[in-house]
């Protein structure tokens, strides 16, 4: 059996988080086991469903580079294949119309909850034998329900959950069909899972109401019955369902907020699947790793710092170039003159250790390319009479010295302990007079980046 897996989004917004961790187990149990993962919209809610929601789903699994090997397949674009099998369920008694009108159906529910019974379809036009179905009504156009088993039981094994029963007597005749004609959701679900062979369904336990219904139309189809495996939800950091509320759910506003692709797939792996003790892989890993059975039944909780020591890891291990790209953009729309400073390149080298998303980089790069405008407090407090004079003399060793990091380091060296200085007393106040600020990378480092002609030009005034 080649093992066929889907992710199937509906287009009414954008990709979220737990939408793209199904799109990443879905995807890394197909190449764990050599087999296709195949991209479907549900785009069937015509009220609800975008073309930009469509073009963010795509983008999104762009970003995270989940590639589909098949698709993406568009339901509105098989409505007649939906409609041949309705037909052919009608025809075979699997299927049958119900001429029941909306304020019928009220009524039905009323009743019912008045004699304390859950609501449902009574079957009033479901077909039996003896039975005398009413008169049909003139001008009412029907909807098509699904003939559900009345005894018995559905179970299957959840890769997730374990076992699951439910008793067909919990079920009622599911409408397939609109009055309108259009087949609906769970109709439509099983047609696709038929027709393309999905053999594994890994989706949200939202779903799991869905599942018997959807269980007992295979078998009238007698389609195959795939496996499920129903993953529980994200919580937010606070514990809650996560929502917009929580900020960023949405996928693409992760690398608008600065975070690498790897990261956030390397998180989600690791939101509700776990291998030993392993926290940072690659995905070729993770794709060789993946299994059903390291799978939590609990809920994942969103964890915001561990997301950024993650992206931190990325940045420092990603080439220098790609970051500049990432980064140049951003500076440019700061209006930065990035002419006006050293290489983006080595400042991103010195400077990608030290933050935890791309954003922050580029912010972190802006002293290089700015002139410094130093807190007059802070000034005031560093920029001490001993530290002046030791930082006039550092100005005029400057002026000679093989402009080299570790030449600068030295000098730094001889100059503190002529002076019997420490270091902090003239490294702070050179910090805030090349950048403005308190803390930046070493001292000998920043001073190389920005160059001997800057350098000697913000000192001057002393």
């Amino acid at each position: 059996m080649t093992v066929r897996t889907r992710f199937a989004p509906s287009p009414t917004g954008f990709l979220h988080l737990g939408g793209a961790r199904t799109a990443l187990y879905s995807w890394a149990y197909a190449r764990h086991h050599g087999g296709k993962f195949i991209l479907r919209i549900e785009d069937t809610d015509l009220e609800r469903s975008t073309p930009e929601a469509v073009q963010a789903i795509l983008d999104g699994m762009k970003w995270l580079n989940l590639e589909h090997d098949e698709g993406p397949f568009y339901q509105m674009k098989r409505m007649d294949r939906y409609r041949e099998v309705i037909d052919q369920m009608l025809e075979k008694g699997t299927a049958y119309y119900c001429y029941c009108t909306p304020e019928e159906l009220n009524a039905m529910r009323e009743r019912q909850k008045a004699a304390g019974e859950s609501p449902r379809y009574d079957g009033t036009w479901r077909p039996e034998p003896g039975k005398t179905l009413p008169p049909v009504p003139v001008g009412v156009n029907p909807v098509v329900r699904f003939k559900n088993p009345v005894e018995g039981v559905v179970t299957w094994n959840d890769r997730v959950k374990g076992e699951i029963t439910i008793s067909n007597s919990q079920l009622d005749d599911l409408i397939i069909a609109r009055s309108d004609g259009t087949p609906t959701y769970n109709f439509c679900v099983v047609v696709d899972d038929w027709d393309m062979g999905i053999t594994h369904v890994i989706r949200g336990d939202d779903h799991v109401n869905n599942t018997p219904r959807q269980i007992n139309i295979l078998k009238a189809l007698e389609a195959p019955v795939p496996e499920y495996a129903h993953l529980p939800m994200i919580l937010g950091d606070d514990g809650e369902k996560l929502s917009k509320r929580h900020g960023a759910v949405s996928v693409m506003e992760y690398p608008a907020a600065g975070y690498l692709p790897e990261a956030m797939l390397n998180y989600l792996a690791r939101l509700g699947w776990s291998h030993g003790d392993d926290e940072i892989f690659s995905m070729q890993q993770f794709c060789e790793w993946f299994d059903f059975d390291h799978l939590s039944s609990s809920a994942a909780q969103f964890n915001t710092e561990k997301l950024n020591w993650l992206n931190n890891h990325y940045i420092r291990e990603a080439d220098n170039a790609r970051l500049e790209a990432l980064v140049r953009p951003q500076l440019e729309s700061m209006g930065v003159k990035l002419e006006n400073g050293p290489a983006l390149q080595e400042v991103i080298a010195l400077m990608k250790d030290r933050v935890n998303t791309v954003n922050e980089l580029a912010n972190a790069s802006l002293m290089f390319y700015r002139e410094p405008d130093p807190d007059p407090e802070l000034l005031r407090q560093h920029l001490t009479d001993a530290a002046r004079s030791a930082l006039k003399e550092y100005a005029a060793n400057i002026g000679t010295i093989e402009w080299k990091r570790e030449a600068l380091s030295a000098m730094m060296k001889g100059l503190l302990k002529q002076n019997k200085m420490k270091m902090p007393q003239v490294a702070m106040p050179l910090r805030l007079l090349l950048t403005g600020q308190l803390h930046t990378p070493s001292i000998d480092a920043v001073v190389c980046l920005f160059g001997r002609e800057k350098v000697l030009s913000r000192l001057k005034e002393l």
